[in-house]
């Protein structure tokens, strides 16, 4: 009989002790510093084809069709399937060196950006943008994993998480007013080159930490292949995967229509969204993201099932709050909602990153968190925003602009599904623990 994968519960290699446990020191704070400010690059460089939409359509004479797969499956494509196989050299080589490798790549890819002339141009540096993306979260929180405790890992993660939320609040909002004043080209110039000189600064100022199972040699390399299937055994971690494409869907659609909401059914104008709401947004999601993590990191030291409530808990408050946001014509009503959405649609990931890898073995993790972007990536960003824009266009001759706020409840299904599915993998960690024992 097959044995299962091991849980937070079950016998593992020995935890990170002294500078690699619970200990924040001088030399982590800047490791996990530098790794949230490329996850920022992550989302910046592919974010500012969403920003910038206007202005790109007008001056590459566009199709709105073009603009969606450009931004949306021509991104995906290689930043989820590559994941995983750039994760299988992560769990065997430098993992500090490919993310530098990464991070330079997918930086010049953006700077190229600038310089393209079509459609299919500019669809050709997506692709190649996605594939040294790629390079980045997977490596970075096997990185964290193996420079915390268990305990400690959900609020380590949590700050990653934070880099959506620095986006927004300060990246987007410089590189609209760059855009502005100087063209929509120069903001993918500046955020490109800025990128790749931050690449060399990462290579040669972090240190690869020492793996917690010890140095990777020739004998003790897993295979991708047998990796992938050791995970798979696991139905906690199957569970995890159907909640985490739930949420991605979520997350996604709530990226790519709700400024379309704002503006078609609230009235709002481009202007106050980018000047007041999105840094609004950008600090309550910091907030909310950080409380998340650490409330999973406190709660789960006398429960480890906690690890997995806390996210699920957040998930499924977003459903009521999705429909407040949506629904009410209430001010005050519909703004609670806005914030409250902002303050946990992307709160699960920590959490649910950190028990992805607890239900990992050690050689394993990096493997893991790119099986989990690969969902979360693959299917929701590719199958959210599309079902929720079909689903606009096949309401609108009825509701018109107004079809929008009853296509993105698909949104709120999908929160609270995502939840109830972290609430079922928690039961089932703990029983593969019991089973392990």
């Amino acid at each position: 009989m097959a044995q299962a994968a091991p849980t937070d519960q079950s016998p593992l290699p020995a935890e990170p002790t002294a500078e690699q446990g619970d200990r924040w020191t001088p030399r982590l704070g800047w490791m996990i510093g530098f790794l949230t400010v490329i996850s920022t690059f992550n989302y910046l460089d592919r974010s500012l084809l969403g920003l910038l939409l206007p202005l790109i359509k007008a001056d590459l004479h566009l199709s709105d069709t073009a603009l969606g797969l450009i931004s949306g499956l021509a991104f995906a494509i290689f930043y989820s399937t590559l994941g995983i196989p750039i994760a299988g050299l992560a769990d065997r080589y430098s993992r500090r060196n490919i993310i530098a490798i990464g991070f330079g790549f997918w930086s010049l890819m953006t700077a190229l950006t600038a310089y393209v002339s079509s459609g299919i141009q500019m669809a050709f540096c997506r692709f190649l943008m996605g594939a040294g993306e790629a390079a980045g979260l997977a490596p970075s929180q096997s990185m964290i994993a193996d420079s915390f405790s268990r305990a400690r890992r959900p609020l380590a993660l949590a700050i990653l998480t934070t880099a959506s939320a620095i986006d927004a609040l300060i990246f987007l909002p410089l590189a609209a007013w760059a855009a502005d004043l100087y063209g929509w080209r120069v903001a993918f110039e500046v955020a490109g080159l800025g990128g790749f000189l931050l690449a060399i600064l990462f290579y040669f100022t972090v240190r690869e930490p020492d793996r917690v199972s010890g140095p990777v040699t020739a004998a003790n390399k897993v295979p991708l292949g047998e990796a992938i299937i050791v995970l798979w055994r696991s139905p906690a971690f199957r569970v995890i995967m159907i909640g985490v494409s739930f949420m991605g869907g979520a997350l996604y659609a709530t990226g790519t229509w709700t400024t379309a909401l704002l503006t078609r059914v609230h009235g709002l104008s481009i202007t106050e969204i980018g000047v007041i709401v999105t840094p609004l947004r950008g600090v309550i999601g910091i907030v909310g993201i950080m409380a998340t993590g650490w409330l999973t990191d406190r709660l789960g030291r006398r429960d480890p099932r906690w690890r997995f409530r806390v996210p699920a808990i957040a998930s499924i408050i977003l459903a009521p709050a999705y429909v407040m946001m949506l629904l009410s014509d209430t001010p005050a009503i519909w703004i609670a909602g806005l914030g409250i959405t902002a303050a946990f649609y992307a709160s699960f990931q920590g959490p649910i990153f950190a028990a992805t890898m607890a239900l990992a073995p050690d050689r394993m993790k990096t493997v893991a968190v790119a099986i989990n972007i690969f969902f979360t990536g693959l299917v929701g960003q590719v199958l959210g925003p599309l079902i929720v824009g079909a689903l606009n266009d096949y309401l609108a001759p009825t509701y018109g602009e107004h079809a929008i706020r009853y296509s993105m409840l698909a949104v709120a299904v999908c929160s609270a599904l995502g939840g109830l599915c972290f609430l079922w993998a928690g039961r089932l960690a703990q029983n593969e623990s019991e089973r392990a024992v």
